[in-house]
């Protein structure tokens, strides 16, 4: 079986909300023996705002106070919308738009931009981490792609110097268009002709301590070769039997997992130095929930098995075939539907939400254990064992208290740091 990657979305941002996962992390504690219970980085929320008709960014506080997510990725250090999540401990990764990395390449202009863009929010807002472009590798501008690093290294100096460094770390974001090879994992390689600016950019990671983020989407792959690759392998299905790597003798029961490794594969035929210490995080993923007539698997029904099944993956604390030890770190996408995304229309449906806030499908999340009432958690709703985002209400049927869950007598705190 082939296995594409299909890396054609154009750069920009995506948005993200889940109801559903955050509750059956707190199931997991709630279930888990208390040396287990500790601060868990797992799942977060991509907060797009390319549309006319999305509301202030106060109200997407209380969807995600519902869902119980703590941390959220945006695409630009919007004034407004930094406001609104101060005091909120919810931790965001903010981005630095394209347009300005030629600015921030100088290490005076990283110092202003941290100066005008950062610094007025802080400590209130809890910013955790700078993402510099998007995708930048893998388009067509060289003078973008050569600000890149200059860029990062000059706004890791200015965070350094106003002793943030250890408190703010700086990244970017790559489709995985930037891998010549991806077929089997263990093939994993980078393009060539991209290895000048990915080794350094290893090296930086390797240097900071900051993850290698990666846009990874098996809704284009399956798209891109749906006879080559089974819908059920691309939708994450547990059920699916899986694909092996004859190489490694690894078995990968869904695509999400064999694009990572591929990803890892690359980067330790990179840079084995790099390999050793960097992770890679899961900067965007989802699926869309309708598209153009010839994206016949852009359906609510696929993107609710897509995501459902995603989070469960997620609160499971489970890694890789070839990182089982490093949990899955996932930002969804996307938050809301955006209506004046370019491209073709599914890049207009991949949010959970409508503007309204109300929920653009249902989407149910079977609960491990079943029914309601055990296992030391808070419930409230019906006792069918399922936690629902319905298109009846904004609210999920079924609400756990996510600040804490009981654990064998004591209490977790849920947290989500980066």
């Amino acid at each position: 079986m082939a296995l594409r990657l299909g890396c054609r979305r154009p750069q920009r941002a995506r948005g993200i909300h889940l109801t559903v996962a955050l509750c059956v992390l707190v199931l997991v504690l709630a279930l888990a023996p208390a040396s287990d219970a500790t601060y868990v980085s797992l799942l977060g929320i991509n907060y797009g705002r390319v549309g006319n008709n999305l509301p202030p960014p106060q109200a997407a506080l209380p969807l995600l106070q519902n869902l119980g997510i703590g941390r959220v990725r945006l695409y630009d250090p919007d004034p407004a919308t930094l406001r609104a999540f101060a005091r909120t401990g919810i931790e965001l990764y903010v981005g630095v738009p394209d347009q300005v990395l030629a600015t921030v390449a100088d290490p005076v202009g990283a110092t202003s931009w941290v100066k005008s863009n950062i610094l007025p929010f802080l400590p209130d807002t809890k910013i955790v981490a700078l993402t510099v472009g998007n995708e930048v590798l893998t388009g067509n501008d060289t003078a973008l792609t050569r600000s890149l690093l200059p860029a990062m290294q000059s706004l890791h100096d200015a965070l350094a110097a106003a002793n943030l460094d250890k408190q703010i770390a700086v990244t970017t974001a790559h489709n995985l268009g930037v891998l010549g090879t991806s077929y089997p994992p263990s093939a994993g390689a980078f393009r060539k002709d991209l290895l000048t600016y990915l080794c350094p950019i290893l090296d930086f990671h390797a240097r900071t301590g900051s993850p290698f983020l990666v846009n990874a989407y098996p809704y284009f792959a399956y798209s891109d070769d749906p006879k080559g690759i089974h819908l059920e392998y691309a939708l994450l299905e547990p059920s699916y039997a899986g694909v092996p790597d004859a190489n490694t003798g690894l078995h990968y029961p869904n695509l999400l997992v064999a694009q990572i490794d591929a990803a890892y594969h690359a980067i330790a035929a990179a840079n084995s130095a790099a390999a050793r210490v960097v992770q890679i995080r899961v900067s965007e993923t989802g699926w869309p929930s309708a598209g153009d007539a010839n994206e016949k698997a852009a359906t609510p029904q696929n993107a609710a098995r897509y995501n459902s099944n995603l989070m469960r993956l997620v609160a499971e604390w489970k890694g890789t075939p070839l990182k089982p030890g490093v949990p899955l770190r996932v930002y969804l996408f996307a938050l809301f539907n955006e209506n004046t995304k370019p491209g073709p229309a599914s890049e207009r449906h991949y949010g959970l939400y409508n503007p309204d806030s109300t929920p653009v499908y249902p989407l149910s999340l079977p609960v491990p254990g079943g029914g309601g009432g055990g296992g030391g958690y808070n419930s409230s709703g019906g006792d069918d064992g399922y936690y629902n985002i319905s298109a009846a209400s904004p609210e999920p049927t079924r609400r756990w208290t996510w600040a804490h869950a009981a654990v064998a007598g004591g209490v977790a705190v849920l947290m989500l740091p980066v």
